[in-house]
């Protein structure tokens, strides 16, 4: 398990906790995977919506993979102010660590405007991986 990691956008609290899964990953055949725990907090005076997610998931390699679509887990959570939504997802990766990073479209109930927040990046971490810095 790593820390935790956070960023505040607009009133909009991201809250991020990622988890190696050893029992999905198979090592020996550059599988590893990672379960990560989002909680969005609505902090700010607005209701919002979040309507589109956008990542990108880099190894240790270097290579990133970009992902879009409409909501989290299918859903398109509505926060009021002082509410906030949960869920869990997760990434295979064919090294033994790497990033993610990305954003959360949200649109503001009243007035239809629309905003990104930050999805803090946090790191992939196995007991599999390479601990040189290079």
């Amino acid at each position: 398990m790593t820390g935790e990691y956070s960023a505040t956008t607009r009133g909009i609290r991201v809250s991020v906790r990622s988890f190696y899964l050893t029992d999905q990953s198979n090592p020996d055949e550059h599988k590893f995977v990672w379960a990560y725990r989002i909680r969005i907090e609505n902090t700010g005076a607005e209701t919002v919506q979040l309507l589109r997610r956008s990542w990108e998931i880099t190894d240790a390699t270097g290579h990133t993979l970009r992902v879009e679509g409409p909501g989290v887990v299918g859903e398109q959570p509505v926060l009021d102010p002082g509410e906030s939504f949960e869920y869990t997802s997760g990434t295979p990766l064919e090294t033994a660590s790497g990033f993610m990073v990305g954003r959360y479209q949200m649109e503001v109930s009243d007035t239809g405007e629309k905003f990104d927040v930050a999805i803090p990046a946090f790191s992939l971490d196995s007991p599999h991986q390479d601990s040189r810095l290079h």
